[in-house]
């Protein structure tokens, strides 16, 4: 019986100093951070309690100890450690907060994550003994030298190939960048193959059922289990559906590329920062930078929602163009995050589709013009366009020849600023000019503060001499002399700026494989005439709409009109008074004026703790030449005191912490 009530006591006492020490320190670690610092601080102040108070005392005979004043400071010592805890976890709590201090994402268990750490560590350390099997870091060490290019390159693609999975499509992207790259690492990246074998016929139809939720013959009238596509995110299937007999394909996720993502793709990125410990060339080509950009591109690619959206939105803008593309019509009541149910189109890759053209007697420089001002429509107005538009992704309609553009997996997506950063990148080639050349690389580029305006120009120049007096400007040579220039003066373009030209250069060999002699910036002219003269056309060909929008404008901006000739009155009584006084408040500005508050208000916690610290200690030395009874109460409340300081010191530095994570 004196055990259950002195057990009951602890716990009447932990339960208060778990709920006064998270109002105290407002903590953000989780639950079972708290349970511990709670449970470690009063396992050490119970046994400290014990051996140096209790153990020559007949404590059992009076379970009713609370009121004893060392048991008052056995309370407070475990309120205190209870706190000192909060901020070591605190401190080592990887959780990022968001601008009010609140989580921005769930957190793993502490086992889970030792779990998975440890994978991720024997992962990276069997790609990297990959990598100094085959000589990859001894290579790296002397990188750009023109003799080892290709033993590089060779000893790299060995490394990605023998790691498997996501490596080897990593150095298959890589194989795109020739703007980066020599072109032994070109040639040797393009050569890795994913071996894929296509999925089981019962696996297909339980995935099928998994994401539909649904048997097959409830929404197929007929499904095929052979693939007619295969790869390494997903499958591709033909069907018709049930309710309407339609035919369509249907692109299934494969069941392991989800796992394969999550476990391989931080492994890639920190493989990737190793690379560039080990190379200065590969430090500067942003080695790092690629396989993060790669990491996030492939996390969208395995969500097919987001294609889906990607879709949909493409299709929107081009809804009323006047360059006819055809975009199959997705079926988004079957589609998800794991499976896509589009139209079936009959039709040809460029690639292969000589037949089509020559059947349909379809001019090839029109084609691939509608193709190139479809592109500049999505590209430089819209500003979502289909940032993959290989061979692969282009196809020919067999029954009348329009072009179809397919798998939106990747899509860019371009802001108002950026559009007319590449408009006017396009006007300079066309016009020769370097200045507007320098304009639009200011609106394309981050942190162009540090650019030397006259140098730059003249790099400008010096690529505009590069492909002067030739007939056909040389798309790839210029966007990849542009790269060089940028990366030369220390500068990185926008990441969706480096999509859309890297785009350009992919769209302009897709554009050669249809018409070998079609030239890319002759016919970007053409777009910017034909463009400039509908706007000019289209009041006199659309009256009626013109005069709608007019109106619209007008009455949006008659309120402000109506208020200037008052405003002028006023500001010209106020110049006359000598009342005009430039002022500049940085409390203005919702980030300053919180970066200040948050300053000040630490800088009060602290001048109150450090008070509070300094008038304790002084009381505390006072008492000590004080022999009267009073002094005992100077002794109490400088212990308060010196507990209130170490109560404001934590929180203020757990404060801390957390505007560091924010930041």
């Amino acid at each position: 019986m004196i055990y259950a009530k002195i057990l009951i006591q602890i716990v009447v006492v932990v339960v208060l100093i778990f709920f006064v020490s998270g109002r105290l320190m407002g903590s953000q670690i989780n639950f079972m951070k708290r349970i511990m610092s709670v449970a470690i601080s009063v396992a050490i102040t119970s046994l400290v309690f014990w051996y140096s108070y209790l153990r020559g005392t007949d404590y059992l005979k009076d379970v009713y100890v609370f009121m004893d004043i060392s048991t008052i400071i056995w309370i407070g010592s475990m309120l205190l450690i209870t706190m000192l805890l909060y901020l070591f976890f605190e401190l080592f709590d990887p959780m990022e907060l968001g601008e009010k201090g609140e989580r921005i994402s769930k957190q793993k268990s502490f086992f889970l994550r030792l779990r998975d750490r440890w994978r991720s560590q024997k992962r990276l350390s069997q790609v990297v003994q990959i990598a100094i099997k085959n000589g990859t870091s001894r290579m790296l060490k002397y990188a750009r030298s023109r003799e080892n290019n290709l033993e590089l390159a060779i000893a790299f693609r060995d490394t990605l190939e023998e790691s498997g999975g996501i490596f080897i499509k990593f150095g298959q992207v890589l194989s795109t960048r020739k703007e980066l790259f020599p072109p032994a690492f070109v040639k040797e990246l393009g050569s890795l193959q994913q071996n894929v074998r296509p999925l089981p016929s019962q696996h297909v139809k339980a995935i099928l059922e998994s994401a539909l939720h649904e048997k097959i013959e409830n929404i197929f009238y007929e499904f095929d289990l052979t693939p007619i596509a295969a790869g390494s995110i997903g499958q591709v299937h033909r069907a018709i559906l049930k309710k309407n007999h339609e035919q369509v394909v249907v692109k299934l996720l494969r069941p392991e590329v989800k796992d394969m993502v999550r476990d391989d793709l931080h492994i890639l990125v920190e493989f990737a920062e190793w690379v560039s410990e080990k190379s200065t060339w590969a430090k500067n080509l942003g080695f790092r930078e690629l396989a993060v950009g790669f990491a996030s591109s492939m996390r969208e690619e395995v969500n097919f929602n987001i294609e889906v959206r990607n879709t949909l939105q493409v299709a929107t803008t081009l809804k009323n163009s006047p360059y006819q593309v055809k975009i199959p019509t997705i079926y988004t009541e079957y589609s998800n995050d794991r499976l896509i149910v589009s139209e079936y189109i009959r039709g040809l890759s460029v690639a292969s589709g000589d037949e089509v053209f020559d059947t349909l007697l379809i001019d090839r420089e029109e084609f691939a013009r509608t193709l190139l001002f479809s592109f500049f429509e999505q590209m430089l107005f819209s500003g979502i366009f289909h940032a993959d538009p290989h061979p692969g992704n282009i196809f020919i309609d067999e029954k009348d020849g329009t072009p179809i553009l397919l798998d939106f997996g990747a899509v860019g997506r371009l802001a108002a600023q950026q559009q007319e950063g590449i408009k006017l990148f396009l006007i300079g080639i066309q016009q020769n000019d370097a200045n507007l050349l320098y304009d639009s690389i200011l609106l394309l580029v981050e942190d162009h503060d540090h650019l030397e305006q006259v140098k730059m120009e003249q790099a400008m120049a010096h690529i505009l001499l590069r492909i002067s007096y030739v007939p056909k400007i040389p798309t790839e040579e210029l966007i990849h002399s542009l790269f060089e220039v940028v990366r030369d003066f220390g500068l990185a373009f926008y990441p969706s700026v480096g999509i859309a030209l890297r785009s350009i250069i992919t769209l302009d060999g897709t554009l050669h494989l249809i018409k070998a002699d079609f030239d890319m910036f002759s016919e970007a002219k053409k777009f910017s005439t034909n463009y400039f003269t509908s706007i000019l056309k289209r009041p006199f060909k659309e009256p009626k709409e013109t005069m709608e929008r007019i109106e619209k404008e007008f009455a949006l901006l008659l309120p402000a009109l109506r208020k200037i000739p008052r405003r002028i009155d006023q500001l010209m009584q106020r110049v006359e008074s000598g009342k005009i006084i430039l002022h500049h408040d940085i409390f203005s500005d919702k980030q300053n004026a919180m970066f200040i508050t948050q300053l000040f208000s630490q800088f009060v916690l602290l001048f109150v703790g450090i008070t509070f610290g300094i008038i304790s200690v002084s009381l505390l030395a006072i008492a000590q030449f004080i022999d009267a009874p009073y002094a005992i109460y100077m002794n109490t409340a400088a212990y308060v005191g010196l507990f209130l300081c170490s109560v404001l010191l934590v929180r203020l530095s757990i404060q801390a912490i957390r505007l560091m994570k924010r930041n």
